[in-house]
């Protein structure tokens, strides 16, 4: 939702990550302002094979789906591609990504919102392994 609606109603600002503001309102005077867990860490990649990188704590279909996807065309690839899951809904793993779902293609990051389709997750590896250099024997 828009923030101006909870502005409106007396929120305000307790912190801002990007586009994202996160608003509050405090009822009781010795309430602190939340503050947005920042990202922290990033996908690490497995040098002779394209990484792909899911970060999930379960609790959105659009999330799950984007990541059946990925997985999918992951194995359709071969076995140049090594998919590594992180689940979130672990805290601690949470606090270690400091980002809750997250779809990575070596380093670089899939835009899951709205969910890509299958072929867009597997153009995007596929491009990724093309671009791969040949392995000497």
């Amino acid at each position: 939702m828009k923030a101006s609606w909870f502005k409106k109603q007396g929120y305000e600002k307790a912190d801002k990550m990007g586009m994202q503001i996160l608003l509050w309102k405090a009822f009781s005077d010795e309430a602190v302002p939340p503050k947005w867990v920042k990202p922290k860490r990033g996908p690490e990649i497995t040098p002779g094979k394209v990484t792909v990188t899911l970060v999930r704590n379960g609790w959105c279909p659009a999330q799950n789906m984007v990541f059946e996807r990925a997985k999918r065309a992951a194995a359709e690839l071969g076995d140049k591609v090594i998919v590594r899951e992180h689940d979130t809904s672990e805290r601690k793993v949470f606090l270690e990504w400091g980002i809750p779902d997250a779809l990575f293609v070596e380093k670089k990051t899939i835009r899951t919102g709205p969910p890509p389709s299958y072929r867009k997750i597997r153009k995007s590896i596929a491009k990724k392994l093309k671009g791969m250099p040949a392995v000497k024997a």
